[in-house]
């Protein structure tokens, strides 16, 4: 049987029932670049999820609630925070990731994260940096697409420019 492919309604749904459970997550992957605009296609959702089991437990809701057969082995490997946890048994592919190659931790992912709409997805740069880690031929060969992406982004989302009076005030207020 053919899975359907990711859509922006597939996350939409995701990022509803992820709220409602108070899921603290990002999405991930190509899945996440095509969120912010990415010009590609992919067959499954990433999902960093933040690895508690608070966390996970609430993941297992919001999956049941879409439909997803979360079986009790299924079950514990997401409470327990499994590395990696693949989906496949609901109305979409959904990859859980706990522990994404190339990213130190999910706080210093969460603070560099870019929310677009209901979307928390993770930074570009973290992304590629996944990628880049992973070492697999296909991440490899969306690189140089990745970053041609990235800089585009970059150049259109730019912080706004802050005075040195600023820059020092929130120093001294240790931001």
């Amino acid at each position: 049987m053919t899975r359907p492919a990711f859509q922006v309604a597939l996350a939409e749904d995701l990022a509803r029932a992820f709220a409602e459970e108070r899921v603290e997550y990002l999405f991930l992957g190509k899945g996440g670049a095509i969120l912010l605009g990415y010009p590609g296609t992919t067959q499954d959702v990433d999902v960093f999820a933040r690895r508690t089991m608070e966390n996970g437990q609430r993941i297992v809701v919001a999956l049941r609630k879409l439909g997803f057969e979360v079986e009790e082995k299924l079950a514990r490997e997401i409470i327990e925070g499994r590395d990696f946890v693949q989906i496949k048994n609901g109305p979409f592919d959904v990859d859980i990731v706990f522990a994404p190659d190339g990213i130190a931790s999910f706080d210093a992912a969460k603070a560099r994260s870019i929310v677009n709409g209901i979307f928390p997805v993770a930074n570009l740069r973290d992304i590629i940096a996944s990628k880049k880690a992973s070492g697999r031929t296909k991440d490899m060969n969306e690189l140089p697409l990745l970053e041609s992406f990235r800089e585009e982004y970059e150049k259109l989302h730019a912080p706004p420019l802050r005075s040195a009076v600023e820059i020092v005030a929130d120093r001294s207020r240790g931001k």
